[in-house]
């Protein structure tokens, strides 16, 4: 059952956090990158790996101290075809990803092509081998992170009122507009990537495998953005 203290924890995580990230931690990541564009990078990526997971902490703690069932939550491992086909998934996005950056290694034209649909958001991703370790613990926490708040307990909070897929549908603009430091664009895309996981989770019935995919789609492109 939905509690008061539940609300409040998704006013925090998909209003508040979002709006003190957009006002101050933004502005602040624009100031330092006239200074020193690398040492910014790293210093948002810290914030972004050190602020997430407290966050989820809380949320766990919150969720253990009302005695629920993890597997409610959608944590349970598929199993059957749901769990064969979720690794086949992640297997042919492992392979999109691995021809992507095989094409850009060697082809200086498909680089070309992926630096000016990168162009709109450059300076948060990785321009180094170095940056791009940083960005693979980035990549994580974004996809355990974002699938326990936002498909995970945000779905879970309003579908006493609006059903399972009337809170999923809820969740994808709080979620989109999180992104906003990307552009409209960015939201945009943000948008449809989050309508993708959460097909993923009702199909599967489970958060494992859209935490994988989220987690890999954003190497990927961490990496093809180095390169």
């Amino acid at each position: 059952m939905t509690t008061l203290p539940d609300l409040l924890y998704v006013a925090l995580f998909a209003v508040a956090l979002p709006l003190v990230d957009y006002g101050v931690f933004w502005p602040a990541f624009r100031r330092r990158s006239q200074a020193d564009p690398a040492r910014a990078r790293t210093w948002l990526w810290s914030w972004m790996i050190l602020g997430a997971w407290p966050v989820v902490a809380v949320g766990a703690a919150l969720w253990e101290a009302n005695d629920r069932s993890w597997a409610s939550f959608g944590f349970s491992v598929p199993d059957g075809w749901r769990l064969w086909t979720s690794i086949t998934l992640f297997l042919l996005l492992a392979a999109y990803h691995a021809y992507a950056v095989a094409t850009l290694a060697r082809s200086s034209e498909a680089r070309a092509s992926v630096r000016q649909q990168f162009a709109t958001f450059a300076a948060v991703l990785p321009h180094t081998r170095t940056e791009t370790y940083w960005f693979g613990g980035v990549s994580l926490t974004a996809g355990f992170c974002e699938e326990f708040l936002y498909r995970g307990y945000f779905v879970w909070v309003f579908s006493p009122w609006l059903g399972w897929w009337g809170a999923a549908a809820l969740s994808l603009p709080f979620f989109a507009i999180g992104h906003l430091y990307q552009g409209w664009n960015g939201v945009l895309r943000t948008g449809i990537a989050g309508a993708f996981f959460t097909l993923v989770v009702a199909i599967f019935d489970s958060l494992w495998p859209a935490i994988a995919l989220h987690a890999l789609n954003d190497l990927g492109a961490g990496i093809m953005a180095w390169l």
